[in-house]
């Protein structure tokens, strides 16, 4: 059987997850209409909307659901852009580097077509924001930031980031999606404007996540049609998806801390178990006593060997694992993370995450643990790759 341990990218779906889509892919029935049949979708729709607005602390009424991450993500970062540029210029955005793709692509696209003017944060060498004053509010469109960095796995002081943009007079979007699951939320306590998260990172389904949008906030919506949510997002909804994204909520939310506490046990068993088996492995992010890494995340710069190259042998092995870089075109990047937290293009091209989830075990660890001394020895003959590859 492989060996997954790359659950930061996706996770199994949850039986009872599967069940629940297949008994709701069943049901005829437009939730917009007006007949029995799609007022019964639509109670069902209500009802899973309800279910994940009780797991985020948010009122039912400000879930949007979306297609995932990325799309709540473009939705908060875009939308909230256009609502405070209407009659007037707020150009500036405030973002940390070392942001997952969707918000710096967002954020880059906003710059390239829209005139906005990113403001970017620094990290400091454990992946923390060092948050920069908001010394010109009056001129600033939101802030935007990861709740837990999905690469390296650090834990961000989501309540006090939120704070001070708050007191500035400034939106705030929070990028849940890798924080979903493994912490508390609690969106109405926090006080921020929108918080995007994603259900298969959850064992719920791909193709469908959230957006929740405060109900005094304001967006321009990135498509228009019926604004069956809102106003906020059109288009018919996916009952099936958001019923299965509830019950995968439900489920995550009952055991999240006894998981949490497993996945934290387990993980520092990993950490401890590659630094005894690769001695020159470097642990990325904050230790584990710190309580600001986020339990089911190991992140590794192994000097010397590609990332890419371990993956494969680790691959070939039976184990998934993930660099956590970008692959743009078929060139391999440096991640983008370790750039940001300081680290050299080198390290930046050394590294490797290993991600726990429900399904994690012992076994699994251990199997790792065996596999990678020699991965790592024959990554690190073959050393780094000295020019691009040759594109076709």
């Amino acid at each position: 059987m492989p060996v997954y341990l790359d659950h930061a990218a996706t996770t199994p779906m949850r039986p009872e997850a599967i069940a629940a889509y297949a008994d709701a892919m069943g049901v005829v029935g437009n939730p917009s209409s007006i007949h029995s049949q799609g007022q019964q979708a639509k109670r069902m729709l209500e009802e899973a909307r309800e279910t994940v607005a009780a797991t985020l602390g948010c009122d039912a009424i400000e879930v949007v659901f979306t297609s995932g991450g990325t799309e709540s993500v473009n939705l908060a970062i875009k939308g909230l852009y256009w609502a405070r540029n209407t009659g007037r210029s707020r150009p500036r955005i405030l973002v940390p580097g070392g942001e997952h793709h969707a918000t710096t692509e967002a954020v880059e696209w906003l710059e390239r077509a829209e005139g906005a003017t990113p403001s970017w944060l620094g990290l400091d060498d454990e992946g923390r924001i060092l948050p920069g004053p908001i010394d010109d509010p009056d001129t600033t469109a939101l802030l935007t930031f990861l709740a837990v960095n999905n690469e390296v796995g650090t834990v961000q002081p989501v309540a006090a980031l939120a704070a001070a943009a708050r007191e500035a007079g400034v939106p705030v979007h929070v990028d849940a999606v890798a924080a979903y699951g493994h912490l508390p939320i609690d969106f109405a306590g926090l006080g921020i404007d929108a918080l995007s998260v994603s259900a298969h990172k959850i064992g719920g389904p791909g193709g469908i996540g959230a957006l929740v949008l405060s109900r005094t906030s304001t967006v321009v919506p990135l498509i228009h049609g019926g604004g069956q949510q809102r106003q906020v997002r059109s288009g018919t909804q996916d009952v099936a998806a958001a019923v299965a994204f509830a019950v995968a909520a439900r489920a995550v939310e009952r055991e999240r801390v006894a998981e949490t506490a497993r996945l934290a046990v387990l993980r520092d068993r990993l950490i401890a178990g590659v630094r005894a088996a690769v001695p020159e492995a470097v642990l990325s992010g904050p230790w584990p006593a710190s309580g600001e890494r986020v339990a089911g995340n190991a992140h590794f710069v192994f000097p010397g060997a590609q990332g890419d190259s371990l993956l494969f042998l680790l691959d070939m092995a039976g184990l998934s694992v993930s660099t956590g870089s970008a692959c743009t075109a078929g060139i391999p990047e440096p991640s983008h993370v370790l750039l940001a937290m300081g680290r050299d293009e080198r390290d930046a091209r050394s590294a490797l995450r290993f991600t726990l989830g429900r399904t994690s075990t012992d076994a699994d660890v251990d199997a790792l643990l065996a596999a990678l001394p020699g991965a790592y020895a024959q990554a690190a003959r073959a050393g780094h790759a000295t020019r691009a590859p040759r594109l076709a």
